[in-house]
């Protein structure tokens, strides 16, 4: 044990039950050897302070009013962002519970060049500001960017796929996101025993010899190290040293805020999730209170000040960005709850905080609440989400059986659906594929049904007026999906090089291990028109409709048959089918840095730009019309009820999306009770329903 640990033992961590967490770094062991499950209600909670109000008040009316009038509050076009490349900013006076801003004022967005000088350029004149023409000229004559390495990189097959729509929403020109730094190490042990850490990391491969790995290694320990250095410094500029261990909650939040804030001034990434904070925040509110330091004001506020500032985070996006996720989002996701691995549940006090800002702030989507749910949660929690959805639609549901039993009892969502242990895996973030795209792809010979441009040469299409033959169609579907998800893994494998060369997440990854799971987050969007229109070709009659070209622009489709999200077999294992062959072929192709493959059954808001993009179906789904979002069915076309199509969802095995399952229902809280009560009784029986469930994750958000 050092003599920086040894101190730190003496005076932060009083109190705390030692473990290995006191000689490694090993946040788990701390917060599984501490943290006090609660069973109680909701009655102990606090509103906000005036404080608070006057905080939140100022920046309504100054800067989200503004911004909310005319997109983007304001750029700064002379500093290229990272972690210490701004002053200390702040709302206002009454701005000092948890303090920290992207850059010098609220709302006001940096560039980040590092991913790419055209997607800034672009950004900057949409929010009618002129470029520096220094920072232009440093970022296209001497500093090459992300962006320009992918593209000298690129194949012609990926720029075809990608120009077509096949293949949308590649981390090319922007951070790539789904990487949650643990940054509640910040907290418990300090800058100073992180960087001793790294520094130990990288000497211990001096006798290594020479590789390309090795030396890879080497310098991104020294990146690494540097970045935490910049985070002291970025500290230091709001007046506090984050050298040592925080000694107190208040501190442990700050500190926590601070490494993610580092995270957020140096990356753009498309996911910027927080971690799984709750639990280890309440082993410092519990200590504090039981010494008389603290009060459960305090306590609430502090709480209530972190999302604040979580809520205003903005990154420089272009229009185009914006259509694709319907607004600027970045996933500032929050998980909480769920069990640990000895049965107890993780369910605090400050769990119960968390969802109380939405209350004392008003709804908001970010931080991107996620609950971890499992019916054996306690009941006052259950009944606080239950009413907290009803109230605000801001909560997201996440089966904790299925991450735990996957990831482990640290784990979190790094972004929507995408679980990992925290700190000791990442992901290479890979958007996903027009899956229903790739079955007209496969009908028409690889010629696109909206340009009639042959987009991919050597498949032969349908030929002949008949019907379509569900063998046929079948068999040329597998093999444009060889082409398909073989383009699109080339292109993922090319981003990811290019970003660890030219924009490298240094301080995310100082706040990880030094040797970490790499996964590769894959997905497809379009599956349940896939699913509905093999169905039709299967069990009804469809003939193709052909333009003068001889291109399959329609379809005539006669007679029954099943449609996915109704619990019926006959279309459900069509739909599982089409994940499991996805997966299968994305397992096939090597993966840059040996990562592990997953996928996603996941569309954001993506569902609705693939559909432009996209013709007519057999299913009778209508050209340039959106996608149902991720594992949902079709609009309209899962008439047997909500639990029908978490049935029909829960038929996805986990093990071919490992990368989460996402299906979003909306529920009026009408059709819940005749009173608040009743509709919040009658939610929990719908949540714990859905998550009794072997093979789902899902988003549930009433409205």
């Amino acid at each position: 044990m050092t003599a920086t640990t040894a101190a730190s033992q003496n005076t932060a961590w009083d109190g705390f039950a030692e473990g290995p967490w006191t000689d490694e770094i090993n946040v788990r062991d701390f917060v599984q050897r501490n943290y006090t499950p609660f069973d109680g209600d909701a009655s102990f909670l606090a509103g906000p302070t005036e404080k608070t109000l006057r905080v939140w008040d100022t920046l309504d009316k100054k800067y989200l009013s503004v911004e909310r009038e005319r997109r983007v509050y304001d750029v700064d076009t002379e500093t290229p962002a990272d972690i210490d490349a701004f002053p200390a900013g702040y709302i206002s006076e009454d701005d000092n519970v948890i303090v920290g801003l992207q850059t010098d004022v609220p709302t006001k967005r940096a560039m980040m060049p590092n991913g790419g000088w055209r997607m800034v350029e672009q950004a900057i004149k949409e929010a009618g500001k002129e470029v520096n023409p220094d920072v232009k000229k440093i970022f296209t004559s001497y500093r090459k960017t992300h962006n320009d390495a992918v593209f000298d990189i690129y194949t012609p097959r990926i720029r075809a796929a990608r120009s077509s729509h096949i293949v949308t929403g590649l981390p090319d020109a922007y951070g790539r996101g789904r990487i949650i730094g643990d940054y509640r190490r910040v907290a418990l042990y300090g800058v100073d025993k992180l960087i001793e850490d790294k520094l130990a990391a990288k000497d211990a491969s001096l006798d290594k010899g020479f590789s390309e790995h090795w030396a890879r290694y080497r310098e991104e320990h020294a990146e690494q190290i540097k970045a935490l250095k910049k985070l002291k410094k970025m500290a230091a500029d709001y007046g506090f040293d984050i050298s040592g261990p925080a000694t107190n909650a208040h501190e442990a939040v700050q500190w926590t805020y601070f490494g993610y804030l580092a995270s957020v001034k140096s990356q753009d990434g498309a996911a910027m999730s927080i971690g799984r904070l709750s639990p280890f925040f309440d082993i410092y509110f519990e200590r504090d209170l039981a010494n008389g330091t603290l009060t459960e004001e305090d306590a609430q506020e502090i709480i209530d000040a972190l999302v604040l500032k979580l809520r205003i985070v903005r990154f420089l996006r272009t229009e185009d960005y914006d259509q694709i996720f319907s607004g600027d989002p970045y996933w500032a996701t929050w998980s909480d709850a769920g069990f640990s691995s000895d049965g107890r549940h993780q369910v605090t006090k400050t769990s119960f905080r968390l969802l109380q800002t939405l209350r004392n702030l008003g709804p908001a989507p970010e931080p991107n609440i996620t609950i971890f749910w499992d019916p054996a949660l306690p009941e006052g929690y259950k009944e606080f989400c239950s009413a907290i959805s009803i109230e605000t639609s801001s909560i997201q549901y996440e089966s904790d059986k299925q991450i735990r039993d996957q990831w482990g009892d640290d784990a979190a969502i790094a972004c929507c659906v995408s679980p990992m242990p925290v700190g000791k895996q990442m992901q290479f973030f890979g958007a996903r594929v027009n899956a229903a795209k790739s079955l007209l792809y496969a009908i028409n010979g690889g010629r696109d049904e909206v340009t009639g441009k042959q987009v991919t040469e050597g498949h032969t299409p349908i030929t002949g007026d008949g019907p379509l033959d569900f063998d046929e169609v079948w068999q040329k579907y597998e093999e444009m999906l060889d082409w398909v998800v073989g383009t699109y893994v080339e292109a993922l494998n090319i981003i990811h090089y290019c970003h660890d060369k030219y924009a490298y997440e240094a301080v995310e990854m100082a706040l990880h291990d030094s040797d970490i799971v790499r996964t590769m987050g894959c997905g497809i969007a379009g599956l349940s028109i896939v699913a509905d229109s093999l169905s039709a070709i299967k069990y009804a009659k469809v003939t193709p409709i052909r333009d003068e070209s001889g291109l399959v622009v329609d379809y005539k489709t006669e007679g029954e048959f099943p449609f996915y999200g109704n619990d019926d077999d006959r279309a459900d294992d069509i739909a599982a089918t089409v994940v499991h062959t996805v997966m299968q072929k994305i397992k096939e192709i090597p993966m840059y840095r040996d990562a592990i493959p997953t996928q996603s059954v996941l569309t954001i808001t993506s569902n609705v730009v693939y559909g432009k993009a996209t013709g007519s179906f057999p299913s009778g789904h209508k050209a340039g019309t959106p996608f149902a979002p991720g594992a949902n069915p079709e609009n309209g076309a899962d008439n047997h009820g909500m639990v029908a199509s978490m049935l029909s969802v829960g038929k996805l095995d986990y093990n071919d999306a490992l990368d989460g399952i996402s299906l979003t229902n909306t529920i009026t809280p009408s059709g819940l009770g005749r009173n608040k009560d009743e509709q919040v009784k009658n939610l929990v029986g719908v949540l714990d329903a859905g998550f009794i469930m072997d093979n789902a994750d899902a988003e549930i958000h009433p409205a």
